[in-house]
């Protein structure tokens, strides 16, 4: 993909959502609002068991953002998403909540890259997991 088509892109993102006391979804998505040159779309499906949606819904998804902020509140739920996401072999992101340096292990396996909360590092390692050609930017975590 030419870097004009790659600016032009617009990224089809699922973005794990459940109880979520500290706002951790807004905050993600402020952060890809305000990358104003970043192309994106939303894609949701009001189910808890991923493993029973039909396959279809997942062909419409570029990467899974998986928040590790709300895992323990929403772990079946997470869990569900990633064992589907295995399955439709779809990448994820894992991103790392504020201030907290770990992040659930068994995320991380399986996660295509890691992420803090600076927006510049998020829209990187999104483009960079989908085009492993691109040099991200060099985030510390």
């Amino acid at each position: 993909m030419f870097e004009d088509e790659q600016d032009n892109k617009i990224y089809k993102i699922f973005i794990t959502r459940g109880e979520d006391k500290e706002n951790e979804y807004g905050q993600f998505t402020e952060k890809l609002y305000s990358k104003t040159d970043f192309l994106w779309k939303e894609t949701s499906i009001g189910a808890d068991d991923f493993e029973q949606v039909p396959a279809h819904f997942f062909e419409d998804i570029d990467v899974i953002i998986l928040l590790a902020g709300i895992y323990t509140a929403n772990k079946e739920k997470i869990d569900s998403i990633v064992k589907s996401a295995l399955k439709h072999k779809i990448p994820m992101i894992l991103v790392r909540p504020y201030g907290m340096e770990e992040v659930p292990l068994n995320l991380e396996e399986v996660a295509s890259g890691l992420v803090g909360w600076n927006a510049n590092c998020i829209v990187d390692t999104i483009k960079s997991t989908l085009n492993p050609d691109l040099n991200p930017e060099v985030c510390e975590l």
